[in-house]
């Protein structure tokens, strides 16, 4: 790994901490390192982002992408770690009124595996992992951001 990707990765982990602690509004799930490309996530993340936290999860359970199981696992415990947020802070919880305010996928790291070939050769598998992300929130605290 190069000088400059140790400094970029750095920094995109200083840029995301910052945002969390700015942005105190909201819950947060997190899937640490999910065995699926980036973009597959992507694409079903681009699905839900943005609407209602139900609703989010019955598209989700019915999409027929399969990277859609772990993020449909990644919002079932924002919308968790919101309710019992709600309940440390004596504050009524009503699980219809959450939206998914953000949602990202973002690249994980790389495991490097290698099958033989003929002639004593190798071939470098690349199995992809990424990192899954989502926020819910209430409007009202959306608003404040």
């Amino acid at each position: 790994m190069s000088r400059t990707t140790v400094r970029a990765s750095a920094a995109r982990r200083l840029h995301l901490r910052q945002r969390r602690e700015k942005e105190s509004n909201g819950s947060q799930g997190n899937c640490a390192s999910h065995p699926r490309n980036a973009y597959e996530g992507r694409r079903v993340v681009n699905l839900v982002r943005g609407k209602q936290a139900n609703e989010a999860l019955a598209i989700l359970k019915f999409a027929p992408q399969a990277a859609s199981e772990p993020v449909f696992k990644v919002v079932q415990s924002a919308i968790a770690n919101a309710r019992s947020l709600a309940d440390r802070d004596g504050v009524s919880f009503d699980e219809s009124d959450l939206i998914i305010s953000e949602m990202f996928v973002d690249e994980g790291p790389t495991m490097k595996r290698f099958q033989p070939r003929a002639q004593g050769r190798a071939f470098q598998i690349k199995k992809r992992t990424s990192h899954i992300t989502v926020v819910v929130a209430t409007p009202e605290k959306e608003e404040a951001r």
